[in-house]
């Protein structure tokens, strides 16, 4: 029983459910980010460049053996690099992506911070300051 409470104060502590929530929040953010990619930002990038398809290259190193009904005894064995080429131009953009939007982020709360604080006035001098000020002067011109 005492095991279960230390476990329920430590799943309810603050930094366990932000966290959670933060792992939520990010899974389905990549979601969204992942669908701007493949969705949006590829097709324009496909035509561009004749409609090749990366995920279909790749270097067959040996073919799949075929027996005389048509059935694959052995599947085929390739290097399938166009793959690794998706996958890196899909990290890119996607790290390009999220670049611009933090970034957006960012000088948004900046503009926010800046109309939100004030600007400081000069510190107007104390008494004593002032009475120092003109001691001062006096001896000065005195001199």
């Amino acid at each position: 029983m005492k095991m279960m409470k230390e476990f329920r104060e430590f799943a309810m502590k603050g930094n366990v459910v932000d966290m959670a929530v933060g792992i939520i929040i990010g899974g389905a953010f990549g979601k969204i980010v992942s669908s701007i990619v493949s969705d949006i930002i590829m097709p324009p990038i496909g035509v561009l460049i004749g409609g090749v398809n990366f995920t279909d290259l790749k270097i067959i190193i040996k073919h799949a053996d075929i027996d005389s009904l048509g059935n694959i005894t052995s599947p085929a064995v390739a290097i399938n690099y166009g793959t690794f080429i998706q996958t890196s131009l899909d990290f890119i953009i996607i790290s390009f992506v999220i670049f611009m939007m933090v970034k957006g982020i960012n000088s948004l709360r900046k503009s926010e911070i800046e109309t939100q604080t004030p600007i400081p006035s000069e510190p107007t001098p104390s008494k004593e300051e002032v009475l120092l000020t003109e001691i001062r002067d006096l001896l000065k011109n005195n001199r």
